[in-house]
């Protein structure tokens, strides 16, 4: 299962055509804020699925992506989750604190539908098809 947390609901229809179109068979949940990541991700104690991935974008209402990140690296049953930073943000202080905070890729979204869709896709098959996931705790 793939969590995907994206407010702008273009990006978050790209991204899941892109996934389908790269035969990611996986269930995709999104999030379509930080609150509504954060709450996901403490259900996981009482019964949600962890997920394989999480594609994170920064610039989230009400909890931003940053946030979200240290409370992924803060929780025991999160905190190996792998998780791609996938964000319009190419500001340096957004680059360093994700690396700090334990992300394990920075990916800057394209401006171009085309070239987003694609990036989209390889994300999707290097994490889900050729990265070793670790095992689920």
């Amino acid at each position: 299962m793939i969590l995907l947390v994206e407010d702008d609901p273009d990006h978050e229809a790209l991204a899941m055509r892109a996934l389908r179109k790269a035969n990611v068979a996986n269930e995709i949940r999104v999030a379509r804020d930080g609150t509504e990541a954060i709450e996901y991700l403490n259900g996981i104690a009482t019964g949600n699925p962890i997920p394989q991935l999480v594609l994170l974008d920064l610039k989230l209402p009400k909890v931003d992506g940053l946030e979200v990140l240290r409370t992924i690296r803060a929780s025991d049953k999160t905190a190996i989750l792998p998780v791609v930073v996938l964000t319009s943000s190419d500001e340096e202080r957004d680059i360093v604190a994700s690396y700090r905070l334990g992300v394990n890729s920075y990916i800057r979204k394209p401006v171009n539908f085309t070239d987003f869709a694609e990036a989209t896709k390889q994300l999707g098959m290097y994490w889900l098809l050729l990265n070793q996931c670790p095992p689920s705790q």
